[in-house]
């Protein structure tokens, strides 16, 4: 008999940050929906002008094509355009999940802020930047956890929080202090919640990615990302599928019993931690 994973048929997941067509939100979520949960999508409403050339030319609609997507699968998909990093919206969007698809059983906490003016010399950092930065992954983080966890405690259920850091966040790079700070956090807030919430039979990880050729990444030279898989271990570096296979594992009642861990998924370019 094959091995399956159980518990993800008829669930509810929400995912945040899942909008863009080359992205891990977006991997997710697909990746939950085939294992049989109905996804929330989250995104921030980007105006069309702002896509990559790649969405343009393939008629992308953020987070209504990944809904869409999901869909066709089978499945039922709410896209919802939203601000984690807003007390109100970030509670808006469990109760509507609750609302409108009957429960919530996962959350996963995607969404940071894009690649931008944060990778500089700290001297040369812009407030505005750093706080951005941390606004998105940590508060955010914080904010739609907390609602989750208020909703999950309320009807004493069971479920999962999947919290996508970063080996940046283990590293701490230079040139990289928001990001890696931020991806640090998320890390810290898991680990306590854990603690929290396991009792209650909710579980807390962290994945942190390696190297993910992705949108976000866009800045990134081809030959550089050559040079990046050539350094890897695995000789490759990933499109964001192998951190929806370990959400989804996460998720799955085959991984109930892993809770407060930061799990690196990088094709074994970090070790030590």
């Amino acid at each position: 008999m094959a091995f399956e994973l159980t518990g993800l048929e008829g669930k509810v997941a929400v995912v945040t940050g899942a909008g863009r067509m080359r992205s891990i939100g977006r991997e997710i979520s697909i990746a939950l929906a085939r294992a049989g949960c109905d996804v929330v999508v989250t995104g921030t409403g980007r105006s069309p002008n702002r896509y990559p050339d790649d969405e343009k030319a393939a008629g992308w609609r953020d987070i209504d094509s990944v809904a869409d997507e999901i869909r066709a699968l089978g499945r039922r998909a709410l896209p919802i355009v939203m601000d984690v990093a807003d007390e109100q919206q970030a509670q808006d969007c469990i109760d509507r999940t609750v609302q409108e698809l009957g429960r919530i059983d996962f959350l996963v906490n995607n969404a940071a802020a894009a690649r931008g003016e944060d990778r500089v010399p700290i001297v040369d950092m812009d407030v505005a930047q750093f706080d951005l930065v941390l606004r998105v992954k940590l508060r955010g983080g914080f904010l739609m956890s907390r609602a989750y966890a208020r909703e999950m405690l309320k009807h004493e259920r069971p479920g999962a929080i999947v919290n996508i850091s970063s080996v940046a966040g283990k590293r701490m790079g230079p040139n990289t202090t928001a990001y890696s700070a931020s991806n640090a956090g998320i890390q810290a807030i898991s680990s306590g919640m854990s603690g929290e919430l396991g009792p209650h039979g909710i579980r807390v990880n962290t994945i942190c990615p390696g190297a993910i050729d992705t949108a976000r990444m866009m800045d990134i030279p081809r030959d550089r990302w050559d040079q990046i898989a050539a350094n890897n271990p695995m000789r490759r570096v990933s499109d964001g599928t192998d951190i929806a296979n370990m959400a989804v594992f996460l998720c799955s009642d085959q991984g109930n019993w892993i809770n407060g861990q930061a799990i690196n998924v990088d094709g074994g370019s970090m070790t030590a931690h």
